[in-house]
């Protein structure tokens, strides 16, 4: 399985001005814009975190799900969450010709934490012989900053703050999310209801 992000957000979504504002850093200066190249990797870096801890998409942006075979023959979890559109489920055979599955032979179920895709009919349609499927999908809470949950926001803003800090400190003794980070992602987190999870 390989997901592949086949967008970015931009900058300008980024809530650089917040996070400066959370760190106290000072404003009404000419040059206050200077630093914020690194406000913002720090950011990516924080939300690049969080997604991989919870399996949230914080901002919404695209992403492709390349599979060898369907997981089950009538339904396939999706890695990340939450969802809002699957764009196109795409069969490739093994010299890479490429046919986009009848969209009347699935459908999205929207799920907090994991979305799937089922069959609409017995089966998801079927992947060539030695070929791939390739699944088109947009996850994510919204477009801009202000969809993504207080909580997961407060986080983001208390880890960025804490690598911002540890730059000073040369990164050392930093845990990689600490325990006040940790409590505010708890409720994200993907609960295993069976031994072998959730199809």
């Amino acid at each position: 399985m390989d997901l592949i992000e086949t967008s970015i957000v931009a900058d300008g979504v980024l809530p650089v001005a917040a996070f400066r504002a959370h760190l106290r850093l000072g404003t009404g200066f000419a040059d206050e814009t200077t630093g914020d190249a690194l406000l913002i990797q720090y950011l990516r870096a924080a939300i690049a975190a969080i997604e991989a801890r919870t399996g949230k998409v914080l901002i919404a942006r695209d992403f492709r799900l390349i599979l060898p075979r369907w997981r089950w023959p009538d339904v396939q979890a999706l890695p990340v969450a939450p969802v809002s559109v699957v764009t196109a489920v795409r069969l490739v055979d093994a010299g890479g010709g490429a046919e986009t599955a009848d969209p009347g032979g699935w459908r999205l179920a929207v799920d907090t934490h994991r979305p799937v895709l089922l069959a609409t009919g017995a089966v998801l349609p079927g992947v060539p012989a030695n070929g791939r499927v390739e699944v088109d999908f947009t996850a994510g809470f919204g477009a801009g900053w202000d969809a993504v949950p207080d909580d997961l926001r407060q986080a983001v803003l208390l880890l960025a703050a804490r690598f911002y800090d540890s730059r000073i400190a040369g990164g050392t003794g930093v845990e990689p999310i600490p325990g006040p980070v940790a409590a505010l992602l708890a409720r994200w987190m993907a609960l295993r209801v069976t031994a072998g999870g959730h199809r």
